[in-house]
């Protein structure tokens, strides 16, 4: 006969319980339902860790032409233009840049200019 309440037992219940803690209705109360809901909710959570890498270089790829058709250039001449200048800077400091350094940032666009005026056209 199979035993339903025993210590290992309700241990591995309590760790499940504890980790669906707030979580509303049967989600959180009954048993079956929370390994449900758990088992689902680390999928999402593995899943997004990789969508939130996706989303930041969204956000500042968007902030970085913003600033960029300030000076007077668009998205891709200025990423073109830092390669031939090369600066090496990633889009996350260029991103924090535009928002709270104005001044380097404009910096940046003038030697981004300068080379793009330097550079043989095809």
């Amino acid at each position: 006969m199979r035993t339903t309440t025993g210590s290992a037992r309700n241990k591995s219940k309590k760790r499940l319980f504890k980790r669906a803690k707030g979580y509303r209705g049967g989600r959180g109360k009954l048993t079956r339902t929370v390994k449900e809901t758990l088992i689902r909710s680390g999928v999402y959570a593995f899943r997004d860790r990789r969508v939130r890498k996706r989303d930041f270089r969204k956000l500042w790829i968007t902030r970085i032409n913003a600033a960029t058709r300030q000076h007077g250039l668009r998205y891709s001449e200025f990423m073109y233009g830092l390669k031939l200048a090369n600066i090496e800077l990633d889009r996350k400091s260029l991103s924090q840049m535009a928002i709270h350094d104005e001044a380097g940032f404009k910096d940046v666009c003038d030697k981004v200019k300068e080379s793009l005026a330097a550079a043989p056209t095809a």
